[in-house]
């Protein structure tokens, strides 16, 4: 094996580990299969994350999951006793309205999703409809002929993770998006969510769904993509990208959206990928004749088994 592993913290000596200590400011934590699984907190990941900030660390929680708004992020963190706020919350679903707010958008959206995105919409004033049921009722025939009715104002689609999926909201997306002009924005393409004991398809399932019948590729605003640091960090990412450490439990999201952006990158082995998937990746890449630039993105810097792991050297 050729390549280096990614170091392991819980090996680091007190000097190591003070050294990559000091090599950051900023610490962007991704949420589930990070800090939290579903309404769980994983076991020391508040009391790092609340040492950390004590010893003067800029803590962001940074998810793709578009189904809260930041306000109800912040309100999930608290009753999970991290000592964090409004401020250091971005969700995906910030970052769309935010995204439409910045090309002065003052049409309508049809929304694939949740209220997160909703609510993110009200409070930048931009109108929208979709959010909530909407099955098929009768036939197909039916459908088009009698119950849906174009809406002229529509003038972008957004997709994010929605229980309702239905064909009546595909048909709805793929018509609106057969208008070029129309702004196609999917708030990640996460495929699955980490759950003990069930598979729970993804937004990416659903994204991936519309882009087909719509025949357009959307605009990505979660993680791996560049809109975090180009909406929320603009002005911090013109500094040193270095003292910025992503911490996430997935390669090909989070430390993927590290790497592509020059930030240090530390995975957690609580969600969805484990230190074996990166050996996997080495290993493919070794036996390859051309090298993948996005999986050698996939290879953290650092790794450790839980992010309460760091307790014992913060102390």
């Amino acid at each position: 094996m050729l390549r280096n592993l990614p170091k392991n913290i819980a090996e680091f000596s007190k000097v190591e580990f003070k050294k990559f200590f000091d090599s950051f400011d900023y610490v962007l934590l991704d949420c589930d299969g990070v800090l939290w699984l579903h309404n769980n907190v994983i076991d020391g990941s508040n009391t790092v994350v609340n040492r950390l900030i004590e010893l003067g660390k800029k803590i962001y929680f940074i998810t793709n999951n578009s189904t809260k708004t930041r306000d109800e992020l912040a309100e999930k963190a608290k009753t999970m006793n991290f000592n964090v706020g409004f401020d250091n919350m971005i969700s995906t679903s910030y970052l769309a309205a935010h995204y439409l707010k910045s090309l002065n958008f003052n049409k309508k959206v049809y929304i694939v999703g949740s209220t997160g995105i909703s609510r993110e919409l009200d409070a930048v004033g931009i109108k929208h409809t979709g959010v909530g049921q909407d099955p098929m009722n009768g036939s197909l025939a039916t459908l088009v002929k009698e119950q849906f009715k174009p809406d002229p104002e529509i003038g972008a689609v957004i997709v994010g993770f929605d229980e309702h999926i239905s064909f009546p909201k595909m048909m709805k997306a793929a018509t609106y998006l057969d208008k070029k002009e129309t702004i196609f924005i999917a708030t990640n393409t996460d495929e699955r969510f980490p759950m003990p004991g069930f598979v729970i398809p993804g937004t990416g399932s659903i994204v991936r769904a519309i882009e087909t019948c719509g025949e357009r590729k959307a605009i990505v605003m979660g993680k791996p993509e560049n809109w975090l640091c180009d909406i929320f960090f603009k002005e911090e990412m013109k500094k040193d990208r270095s003292r910025f450490l992503m911490v996430g439990d997935r390669l090909n999201t989070d430390i993927l959206f590290g790497k592509k952006n020059k930030l240090q990158t530390l995975l957690v082995e609580t969600g969805v990928h484990k230190i074996e998937r990166v050996k996997e990746i080495i290993e493919e890449l070794e036996n390859s004749k051309e090298q993948d630039e996005e999986l050698v993105n996939q290879i953290p810097d650092f790794y450790i088994t839980k992010l309460g792991d760091l307790l014992n050297n913060l102390d």
